[in-house]
């Protein structure tokens, strides 16, 4: 795996297989499902088997067309695992939450972003898979209207990808202290709530590490690399039914947030690839700011 361009889902999951052969002591890779076509949804656990450690969720290309998003989570993927020894956490990470729309992108329509669902006395295909997860679905920023960008789908969690993400976490016995979903663009570390302008109880600890998290990522990119910290409907807009949300109230996960990568909307959802490794390194800063923090839980 290389960062100079963006790659396709079977060398996404191709590289982590090869990982978790060579480096069984700390990598595992398993499905946690499959998406609408049949792809499977690979997770791959990063680990130095550390008793009680805290474990962080990360998240990628759930929205097809934010390519950026899963060059990111692979290049955290290999900085952690080249990193192994100094691990202080588990990592759970799911590079390509939208198998069937990310490859879509690629074959027919660059700018695609929702699953490949065929709706039920529609024309239309796709559901926003994240506006499909079960806390507040259906409310703000959301659509009934299969040809919406923001559909929300026939119910929550009516698609297989999300189901697949319920499930893993109903069945798993980890310490989950952290949820980082990736996302592009706008440059933007979004906390909870997204259905409606209000904030959880402990937003200030939500705002202090993003701010954290910020500051990080402008050290490790430089003078364009500035972040925006802030609850994500009063920051960006209103949006019931997302990740973040769900992880916050169902799972009661402390850090959940929503990182929207580069750049400001030069090139939008069609970041050169040459913007894959410093965006990357942005994304890795932030993501040991939650370490630490989720060490001190």
């Amino acid at each position: 795996m290389e960062w100079s361009s963006y790659h396709r889902l079977e060398d996404i999951h191709g590289y982590m297989d090869y990982l978790a052969e060579t480096f069984p002591d700390v990598c595992s890779v398993v499905s946690i499902g499959n998406s609408v076509e049949g792809r499977p949804l690979k997770v791959i656990r990063i680990s130095n088997g550390k008793a009680n450690a805290p474990a962080l969720w990360i998240d990628g290309g759930i929205h097809a067309r934010e390519w950026i998003s899963p060059a990111a989570v692979t290049y955290i993927i290999n900085h952690l695992v080249e990193n192994s020894e100094d691990l202080e956490a588990d990592y759970y990470i799911l590079p390509v939450a939208n198998p069937d729309g990310y490859e879509y992108t690629f074959t027919r329509d660059r700018l695609w972003r929702k699953n490949r669902k065929r709706s039920v006395g529609s024309q239309c295909t796709g559901v926003d898979l994240n506006r499909n997860f079960g806390y507040r679905w259906g409310g703000l920023g959301t659509s009934k209207d299969p040809c919406r960008e923001i559909y929300a789908g026939s119910g929550p969690f009516s698609e297989p990808e999300t189901n697949a993400i319920r499930y893993f976490f109903e069945a798993s016995a980890a310490n989950f202290k952290a949820y980082l979903t990736f996302h592009s663009y706008g440059q933007y570390i979004l906390y909870p709530w997204g259905y409606d302008k209000r904030v959880p109880p402990d937003y200030a600890d939500l705002e202090m590490v993003g701010k954290q998290m910020a500051t990080a990522i402008k050290k490790a990119g430089g003078a364009n690399s500035v972040y925006t910290v802030g609850n994500s409907a009063t920051t960006l807009y209103a949006a019931s039914g997302g990740s973040d949300d769900w992880a916050k109230a169902i799972l009661k996960i402390k850090y959940a947030y929503t990182i929207e990568l580069r750049d400001t909307g030069k090139y939008g959802f069609v970041l050169p690839a040459r913007y894959i490794t410093p965006t990357a390194k942005e994304a890795l800063a932030a993501v040991m700011v939650v370490t630490e923090a989720c060490k001190s839980l």
